[in-house]
């Protein structure tokens, strides 16, 4: 009988029961916060410090560059790759910006984080049946509020490290409104937790912004937006191989 490691056990013992404290401490604080606030700001600093806390408590230490790359005040949509579930918190800590992400619609069943993505003006998205109208609406209304988006278009976390192909709808969204896309690599989170272990392990991880892709000017076509995700899965690519 395999004996559980100590990483487990810290997992199991400390880290999920202190992260389940700060999700319904910070979770609360967003939800009430909605009712009084309807731009979501005041939630989305809740949100902030949940990923702070959550890095701190598991050890894990993020390196970040090319934030010089980015204007201040100006709206995003960021892509990333997906290595982690601590990919979440890792770019809502680290990109200075009021995000909101893209994510599936079952997460809304989940008890104060589902309820916080709900009420704090997340878009959450039906996979089987995705409404392309409704999307783009909400997309565009995010938007014009001044608010960011981040979007892990790989649809999945990766099992074995690598980058996975692109899904382009984020992409031919981000043409239709003529928001600049920008490439976020990260790594070294995928060892913090790997897919389907439940123990966690301190780390380094280190996250770079690229430049931001203009979209002004592009044609709204599949072909267009397929070209616009290869650009950006390129330059993840190219920061993992020099990482």
């Amino acid at each position: 009988m395999r004996v559980p490691s100590f990483d487990w056990w810290r997992t199991v013992f400390w880290l999920i029961p202190a992260i389940a404290v700060y999700t319904i401490v910070l979770g609360t604080l967003s939800i009430v916060s909605s009712f009084l606030e309807r731009d979501g700001r005041f939630a989305h600093r809740c949100a902030r410090a949940w990923s702070w806390l959550i890095l701190a408590t598991t050890g894990v230490q993020v390196h970040a560059e090319g934030l010089e790359r980015l204007g201040r005040g100006e709206t995003y949509v960021f892509v990333s790759n997906h290595q982690s579930i601590y990919d979440i918190p890792i770019v809502f800590r680290t990109l200075p910006y009021q995000l909101r992400i893209i994510a599936k619609a079952s997460l809304a069943t989940f008890p104060f984080l589902g309820w916080h993505l709900k009420r704090t003006g997340h878009l959450l998205v039906e996979r089987e049946s995705p409404d392309p109208a409704r999307i783009l609406k909400r997309w565009s209304a995010l938007l014009s509020r001044g608010l960011s988006l981040i979007v892990f278009p790989e649809g999945t976390r990766s099992a074995d490290g690598r980058v996975g192909r692109f899904k382009g709808g984020s992409f031919l969204l981000a043409i239709q409104t003529g928001v600049p896309v920008v490439p976020v690599s990260v790594s070294g989170s995928r060892h913090v937790m790997l897919k389907g272990r439940l123990a966690t392990c301190p780390g380094h991880v280190r996250l770079v912004v690229h430049e931001p892709l203009p979209t002004r000017g592009l044609e709204p076509t599949v072909r267009a937006a397929r070209q616009l995700a290869d650009r950006a899965r390129q330059a993840i690519l190219e920061a993992a191989d020099a990482g």
